[in-house]
C-alpha cells in the first residue's frame, strides 16, 4: 500500500510559498495511495478510468500508465472522446447517450478507419439507434455500442424508484429486446453492457450527524446490489444466447468491492477515488485519502474570527443541499458563514482557525466532486514530498470545455 503523505496547512503552505493563490493541486502521494486502495477493492477486476472525475490528460496518462489493472477510459460526451482519441488514448467507451449528429459523423469516419479500436457509444434506445443509423453512409463500417441497462432498485413493488434517472431498459425482457433491435441492423455492433448502480456507489452510507438516515441508505444499498447482481446476471446470460458481449461494465468508487465480487462483471468504473472529494468522506465500507484542493487567498477580515477569501464559489452538481458546497480543509477548524456559503467573488470563513488568518495569507479548500474542479482551473499543480513536481494544464487548460 502506497503511504499517504502528512496533510497540513504548514506542509502545503511550504510547498506553494513561491505561487500564487488561486490555484488547484493534486497530491500524488495521496492519489496513488487511494489508486492501490482502489485496486484491492476492486476484487482483481480491471478498473476502467472515469475521465469525467480526472479532467486533465497527464492524470488521465499517469494513472493507466501506473498499473496494468487500470485498463481503458470511461468518457462523458462523444466530442470528448473522440478528442482523448486524437490525443492517442485507447479503449474508449462513452457512458452517456449521444445526440451530437456531428460527434457521431465524426466517429463513423473514425470507425473506417480504425474498426477494431474505435470508441463505443451508449444506447438505451431505438432512437439512439436512428440517430447512428442516420449519419452512415453505405459501406460504413460498424459502429460499436453499449446496452446500457438502469441499475435503480424498485421498492415495493415497483411503486419506488431509487438510483439515478437513467436508461428506460430494466428488466431481462427490455434488454432482449433492444439487443435484437441492434443485432438486426448490419451497421450497428453490440460490444458491451454498462449497468451503473449509483445509489450505491455514488451515496455516502454514514452521513454526518443522521444515523437514522444512514441505516435507511445501509438497508436500501444491501437490497439493491442483491436485486442487482441478480438481474444482472439474468441480463447477461440471456444476451450471451445469441452475442458475445467483451465488456460487462458496472460499479463506482463506492461500490468497487460489491460489483467487482459479481461474475457476470468484467470490470468496474472508478475515477472519483483518485482525487477523493468530501461527498465520498461519509462511506463506512471504506475511506480515502483528500488527494485535491485548491488555495484562496485571504483578501478581507471584516472581524476576528471571520477570513474572507477571494472567489471559491465553486458548487458541485446535484441536488442543491449543503453537501454541495466546497469544504474548508486547512487551517482544520474553518467553516462556511450559513449565510453566505461559497461565493462568486469572495467566501467567508469563520471559527477559531480564521482568528490565525491575515489579509495575504491562504486557506485550503475542498471540492465536493471530483473532475468539476477541474472546470474552474486551467492547471494542476503536482505535490511529491516537499515539491511541486509538475504543473499540468486541465481540460480547462487545454482549451476545451465538453459540457
Amino acid at each position: 500500500m502506497y503511504p499517504p503523505p502528512e496533510q497540513s496547512h504548514e506542509r502545503y503552505e511550504r510547498i506553494f510559498a513561491e505561487v500564487e493563490a488561486p490555484f488547484a493541486f493534486v497530491d500524488l502521494e495521496a492519489m496513488w495511495a487511494n489508486a492501490a486502495a482502489m485496486l484491492e477493492r476492486a476484487q482483481g477486476k480491471p478498473v476502467r478510468v472515469a475521465s469525467k472525475s480526472i479532467r486533465c490528460r497527464a492524470l488521465l496518462q499517469a494513472i493507466l500508465d501506473r498499473d496494468e489493472r487500470f485498463r481503458g477510459l470511461m468518457t462523458y460526451t462523444l466530442p470528448e472522446t473522440l478528442w482523448l482519441a486524437e490525443q492517442g488514448f485507447e479503449d474508449l467507451l462513452l457512458a452517456y447517450p449521444t445526440a451530437d449528429a456531428g460527434a457521431l459523423g465524426e466517429l463513423a469516419l473514425r470507425s473506417v478507419a480504425h474498426p477494431a479500436g474505435a470508441p463505443i457509444v451508449m444506447v438505451d434506445c431505438v432512437e439512439h439507434l436512428d440517430a447512428i443509423e442516420a449519419v452512415l453512409g453505405a459501406g460504413a463500417a460498424p459502429v460499436r455500442v453499449c446496452i446500457d441497462v438502469d441499475a435503480s432498485w424498485w421498492a415495493l413493488g415497483g411503486r419506488i424508484k431509487v438510483g439515478p434517472k437513467r436508461s428506460p431498459v430494466h428488466s431481462v425482457e427490455q434488454a432482449l429486446a433492444l439487443a435484437r433491435e441492434i443485432e438486426a441492423r448490419p451497421q450497428i455492433e453490440l460490444d458491451a453492457l454498462m449497468a451503473y448502480e449509483g445509489q450505491i456507489a455514488g451515496v455516502g452510507d454514514r452521513p454526518p450527524g443522521r444515523r437514522l438516515r444512514g441505516r435507511a441508505i445501509r438497508f436500501m444499498q444491501r437490497r439493491s446490489a442483491a436485486e442487482l447482481a441478480e438481474r444482472r446476471a439474468a441480463i447477461v446470460a440471456a444476451l450471451s444466447e445469441f452475442v458475445e458481449l467483451p465488456i460487462v461494465n458496472g460499479g463506482g468508487t463506492g461500490s468497487l468491492e460489491l460489483t467487482g465480487a459479481e461474475a457476470a462483471v468484467t470490470e468496474v468504473t472508478a475515477g472519483s477515488g483518485f482525487y477523493a472529494p468530501a461527498l465520498f468522506d461519509h462511506y463506512s465500507r471504506f475511506s480515502l485519502t483528500p488527494a485535491a484542493g485548491f488555495a484562496l487567498p485571504v483578501v478581507r477580515k471584516p472581524a476576528a474570527r471571520v477570513a474572507t477569501a477571494l472567489g471559491g464559489g465553486f458548487l458541485a452538481s446535484g441536488a442543491g443541499e449543503p453537501g454541495r458546497l466546497p469544504v474548508p480543509w486547512l487551517p482544520a477548524g474553518l467553516s462556511l458563514d450559513p449565510e453566505e456559503g461559497a461565493g462568486e467573488v469572495q467566501t467567508p470563513l469563520l471559527g477559531d482557525a480564521a482568528a490565525d488568518l491575515a489579509v495575504g495569507d491562504r486557506a485550503y479548500l475542498r471540492h465536493a466532486k471530483a473532475g468539476e474542479l477541474c472546470e474552474h482551473f486551467n492547471a494542476l499543480h503536482l505535490v511529491e514530498g516537499e515539491e511541486i513536481v509538475d504543473v499540468v494544464p486541465t481540460y480547462r487548460g487545454d482549451g476545451k470545455a465538453f459540457l
